[in-house]
């Protein structure tokens, strides 16, 4: 009998499967170097692209007169945006955005993999983004740069899921190491919010990854870090320490607006009707138009307008115009198809706020407060890690990024509040909105139920009853006899949600004798908790337990005025009933399945079309055959594992589990009743 022999890159993977040290290490050590040299070509990248869009126009416009000179900066973003926008539907989906959500998604749901072609698509579609004065950041496309290499690397060693992950946070922090100079942030940000731990089995080859890349870089790049402080960071008095709790609170907020604009731009500009290219195109055009307002300081990466905020160059007005137009720059970029990191924007918003700040304290304060860069400086750092909620990565990237150990006490007390303020006022971070939208799971929340895979739309009722403002309290008492309902969304002349009423009002109307003559928006509430169709349930379910009420407004706009349906308390339980049986029943029919079936299970994909007998139907109205299991349905660039009420509807893709003894009349099946 003859024994077949291994190739040498097959004993290669044998080796490393089985290593414990050498062959984790070695891996670590070559995503490490791989992913630091991907941060260097990426930062030349940019540089070439600057060089292509903008040198010779620029030198063709520099002597022409009024306005033309302004030309090559007004229209090379719309190139950019262009291009970037058109290569990342052509060839990479998931290089769209910031980055970072997409590698959660990958660690959180995929096993850790990442396709191979996201490396080069990614980094081209960022560098030209970015060089052609997109207003976004290196580290999100460096991130997803360095988790693709560490996934495939983990892939083609023919490892398991677990330690696919954590080769991706290796080159998902060696890419940071190198980006900013700051190895330990690297380890810090692959730990806290790539992989969400900080288990002590996953620290070792993170920190050699973190530091071969960092490495690499030096040899490269230098050692100065990222931003030069000509302003020595001092504590001019104790008293600052108030100030600096302040300027957390005022930061807080500023991250929560950020966070909010940068999804409504997203979800306003998909629901423009328009091709990509033209909402491309248009969206380059005013992000170019503010960089020639701004002279171009919103635009890239935005590090020498944030050194001169560091350096106190700036006045107040300046400082407080630089934000308002980095608050449209960036998620205008990133809405119109355009691929770059939210970290820079980060800390831009978080230089100029702290900046503004500083001067005020120094005008009120003078003979106590250090100069404004302190605060601009401590506000960097504050801003990134309330929107992105990583307080002990925030603390440390800006520590080293800055080379000052002055400034950790104000850091931490600052990066606190504001990281306290934001999660309160606004209680997703940065990446969880996406990594949701994503059909991952909440990184907000210590572990995941079916209350976080399910959304409000899931389970909220278009069927409902609502009230004018100016309807007489008598009509509403007779309105209210012999009916279930206990609350009424109220709406303006308008159409708009201004306040909700119960029977409680009703009933303290009546006591007072105002029955008569009142009319609902003198007995109303206009404090009204909402909900949107995106929040989870177990959103609703915090609602429902913390106020005691039974059906919640659900609105579709940010300021809670159009009113889309309600979610009830009876509805949103029975929900979570119906799935939980789902969910059962699917177990013990898969185990069932198991043990029977002969050579495995198959899994086919129903596209829904116009098919009366599938398209509007509820799941349990619909005749799927005795041997299949509808386990999964994929809606508008989310998953969810279905119930029984589930409707269906027009461009859903059905997942249809089956055995392979069945296979073919379920697949004829499904092709029935398909499109």
């Amino acid at each position: 009998m003859a024994v077949r022999s291994l190739d040498p890159l097959e004993r290669l993977r044998l080796r490393i499967q089985r290593s414990e040290t050498v062959g984790p290490i070695a891996l670590a050590v070559l995503i490490g170097l791989l992913a630091g040299g991907m941060a260097v070509v990426f930062r030349y990248m940019i540089q070439g692209v600057q060089i292509l869009l903008l040198g010779p126009a620029t030198r063709l416009t520099r002597d022409l007169p009024g306005f033309l000179p302004h030309l090559p900066v007004l229209v090379a973003p719309a190139v950019g945006l262009a291009l970037a926008s058109y290569m990342v539907r052509r060839w990479a989906p998931e290089a769209a955005g910031h980055g970072v959500p997409e590698v959660q998604h990958a660690v959180r749901n995929q096993g850790g993999r990442i396709r191979a072609r996201v490396t080069i698509i990614k980094a081209v579609a960022s560098a030209i983004t970015i060089g052609s004065g997109g207003s976004v950041g290196r580290e999100g496309p460096i991130v997803q740069v360095g988790a693709a290499i560490g996934s495939l690397a983990g892939r083609l060693a023919r490892l398991g899921p677990q330690q696919v992950k954590l080769l991706l946070a290796c080159g998902a922090a060696g890419g940071i190491g190198a980006t900013f100079n700051a190895p330990i942030a690297g380890v810090l940000f692959a730990l806290e919010i790539v992989l969400g731990s900080f288990a002590a089995r996953s620290f070792g080859l993170v920190v050699v990854a973190s530091v071969s890349a960092t490495a690499l870089s030096h040899a490269f790049l230098g050692r100065e870090p990222a931003f030069r402080l000509i302003q020595p960071f001092a504590l001019a008095s104790e008293r600052e320490f108030l100030l600096y709790l302040v300027l957390g609170g005022v930061i807080g907020l500023l991250s929560a607006a950020y966070v909010r604009i940068l999804y409504a731009t997203e979800d306003a500009v998909d629901r423009l009707r328009a091709p990509a290219t033209v909402k491309a195109v248009a969206g380059g055009l005013v992000v170019g138009a503010l960089g020639v307002l701004s002279a171009g300081h919103v635009l890239g990466v935005g590090y020498e307008a944030v050194e001169r905020a560091l350096a106190g160059s700036f006045p107040l007005l300046v400082l407080v115009g630089l934000i308002a137009m980095k608050l449209v720059a960036t998620p205008l970029t990133l809405a119109v198809g355009g691929s770059g990191g939210v970290f820079a924007p980060a800390l831009f918003l978080g230089a100029m706020a702290g900046g503004a700040f500083g001067q005020l304290a120094g005008q009120l304060f003078p003979t106590w407060t250090a100069p404004s860069g302190a605060y601009a400086l401590v506000g960097m750092g504050a801003l990134f890690a309330a929107s992105a909620h990583a307080p002990i990565t925030a603390v440390l990237i800006l520590f080293e990024m800055t080379d000052n150990y002055q400034i950790i006490l104000p850091l931490m007390l600052t990066v606190g509040v504001s990281f306290l303020v934001k999660s309160r006022v606004f209680p997703d971070s940065i990446y969880s909105i996406k990594l949701r939208r994503l059909a991952g799971p909440r990184v907000t929340e210590p572990s995941t139920s079916i209350l976080d895979m399910l959304l409000v739309a899931d389970a909220m009722q278009h069927d409902f009853d609502t009230v004018r403002s100016d309807m007489p309290v008598v009509e509403l008492v007779e309105m209210a006899r012999g009916r279930r309902t206990r609350s009424w969304p109220v709406l303006d002349a308008e159409g708009h949600l201004v306040g909700i009423v119960t029977e409680t009002d009703i009933g303290r109307s009546i006591i007072e004798g105002q029955e008569t003559e009142a009319v609902v928006a003198d007995v109303m509430t206009t404090s009204v908790v909402t909900l949107r169709p995106d929040s989870s349930l177990r959103e609703a379910a915090r609602h429902f337990g913390a106020l005691d009420i039974q059906q919640i407004p659900v609105v579709s706009d940010d300021e809670g005025r159009v009113l889309d349906g309600v979610i009830r308390r009876r509805e949103m339980v029975w929900v979570y009933k119906e799935i939980t049986e789902e969910h059962e029943r699917l177990r013990e029919s898969s185990e069932d399945r198991t043990a029977t079936a002969r050579t495995g299970a198959v899994q086919l994909e129903l596209r829904v079309g116009r098919n009366r007998r599938v398209a509007g139907r509820r799941l349990r109205d619909i005749a799927v055959p005795s041997q299949a299991l509808v386990t999964l349905v994929r809606r508008e660039g989310r998953v969810f594992v279905p119930h029984g009420a589930t409707r269906v509807r027009p461009g859903d893709s059905l997942t249809v589990l089956t055995t392979t003894e069945h296979e073919g009349p379920v697949r004829e099946w499904v092709e029935a009743h398909s499109g």
